[in-house]
């Protein structure tokens, strides 16, 4: 379903009266997205689902994921979630998980930014280079 124009303009003024200093208050999302279900306005499906992927875009790029091979100590995820902060501001999201198949290295992925410092992408790059 395609949406239209007005829709869009509707779902991003919706989207920034949840805003607040740069900040997706989740209460006024609640409480916009039920309210536009109350009042059903003309379109109200296709303004919901752009309001819906502009909140999916500003969830995903509040939220950073870093994956290694072993577990991190405790003095190098804060060295990380300095470095990010430093980066994309406070508020992010962090979570650290591990992943053996990296063998070594970090994998550092935020909203849609990816910085992958692996050994197991390195190894990659260099038989597709072969």
């Amino acid at each position: 379903m395609k949406i239209g124009k007005q829709a869009r303009r509707d779902g991003k003024a919706l989207f920034q009266s949840c805003v607040n200093n740069s900040v997706l208050d989740e209460a006024r999302v609640r409480q916009t997205v039920t309210q536009v279900i109350s009042l059903k306005p003309r379109g109200y499906v296709a303004i919901l689902q752009h309001f819906q992927r502009l909140v999916r875009l500003e969830v995903e790029r509040r939220s950073a994921t870093v994956e290694s091979a072993v577990s991190l100590l405790p003095a190098v995820q804060a060295g990380v979630v300095a470095n990010l902060t430093q980066r994309y501001g406070a508020g992010l999201n962090i979570q650290f998980s591990q992943n053996p198949a990296l063998v070594g290295g970090l994998r550092v992925k935020v909203g849609s930014d990816v910085y992958d410092g692996s050994v197991a992408a390195r190894l990659t790059a260099l038989a597709e280079s072969l």
